[in-house]
């Protein structure tokens, strides 16, 4: 059941092509601050509900980032793990040309789960225009998603909630759910500036390690083995890496992580948002009567459509690694200057902000 409010969704498509068994969906949420901008995801079980929900939060990131445009998102339904290459081309290249009429006035593209720089370059070909997409491959102008653009945001806004809760990052340790693009980025980062990287979470389960993790050995052993469970010693390995005993949990994969079920094992004092949705408004709720601070998943993890921005504009890397560095600062410390002002939740204090920009005020 989708819900419509003052916001959106302004346009709301499901598409086919039966030859080559593409179905798909597209949801324009608001475009009152230009084009449309978000992801296409390809995963056999993504539905129209989880679309329009992910196109709404993509309105908030674009408006608290104050980058011009709107909020869309796309999904493809298909198991890219089991189709051969050359079906997966076939049907990103029917998905774009569904959309053609669209791209890149109302919505522009971009990578997300199951789709990459290769994707994004089949998709701006198929339309005609490189403007269509974002996260394209380097030699058609893009600005890859792969170079960690959103983890060094989540890093950006980790820094930023260590300062309001007045505690020095060389003091603390942290964990990280999911070790993809925005996962290992966001440890690389955080590594680096010098907190202590003591647990990690993949499909196959949780590692924790007391005396902490070398992430350059992380890397190598994931990519080699296929789990970061294999890192080398004496370690713990568990299922719930919520529950770890470290100061700093990274969400950066799975939505409802979590949950009602499990929030009272939370030990982490301060959980920043790297994935879209990894809890629900009345978790966030439980866990800020707790004193456990939440920052916003449109809030810290806002890296990707701003590299989106610089891309589009035909800015550099290094423009983009710098206005990542400075707009998710700046916006963090926004939110929770609000929030810490006015004694209430981040994101209460982050939507306030949003709704208004979005409404022109």
């Amino acid at each position: 059941m989708i819900k419509f409010d003052e916001f959106g969704p302004e346009k709301v498509l499901e598409v086919y092509d039966s030859k080559v068994g593409m179905h798909g969906y597209l949801c324009l949420d608001n475009l009152s601050r230009g084009p449309g901008k978000g992801g296409i995801r390809m995963t056999p079980t993504v539905t129209i509900e989880e679309v329009v929900a992910l196109a709404r939060i993509m309105t908030w990131k674009t408006a608290i980032s104050d980058l011009p445009f709107g909020g869309a998102k796309g999904g493809i339904v298909a198991d890219a793990k089991s189709i051969s290459k050359e079906k997966k081309d076939e049907i990103i290249k029917a998905y774009a040309k569904s959309l053609k009429p669209l791209c890149p006035e109302l919505y522009i593209a971009a990578p997300d789960i199951n789709t990459g720089e290769h994707e994004m370059g089949i998709f701006s070909k198929a339309v005609g225009s490189k403007k269509a997409c974002t996260g394209k491959p380097e030699k058609l102008g893009g600005i890859p998603h792969e170079l960690g653009s959103t983890g060094l945001g989540v890093s950006c806004a980790t820094l930023v909630a260590l300062k309001y809760l007045k505690k020095n990052p060389e003091d603390l340790t942290f964990a990280v759910e999911g070790f993809g693009n925005v996962g290992s980025f966001t440890a690389k980062y955080l590594s680096e500036y010098g907190m202590k990287f003591a647990a990690v979470s993949d499909s196959h389960g949780c590692l924790f390690r007391k005396e902490g993790i070398d992430y350059d050995k992380l890397v190598d052993i994931k990519k080699k083995t296929g789990s970061v469970i294999n890192y080398p010693g004496n370690n713990q390995i568990f299922k719930e890496i919520i529950a770890t005993d470290v100061d700093v949990l990274i969400t950066a994969a799975i939505p409802d992580v979590v949950n009602v079920n499990n929030v009272n094992k939370v030990k982490a004092k301060l959980i920043v948002e790297g994935s879209n949705i990894p809890m629900k408004i009345e978790v966030e709720e439980m866990l800020h009567k707790k004193g456990i601070l939440v920052v916003p998943d449109f809030v810290a993890n806002a890296g990707g459509v701003i590299s989106s921005y610089v891309e589009y504009t035909n800015g550099s890397k290094q423009k983009m690694f710098k206005l990542v560095k400075e707009k998710i600062t700046k916006n963090t410390e926004l939110v929770l200057k609000k929030a810490f002002d006015k004694k209430i939740m981040p994101r209460e204090a982050a939507l306030e902000i949003v709704k208004a920009r979005v409404r022109g005020k």
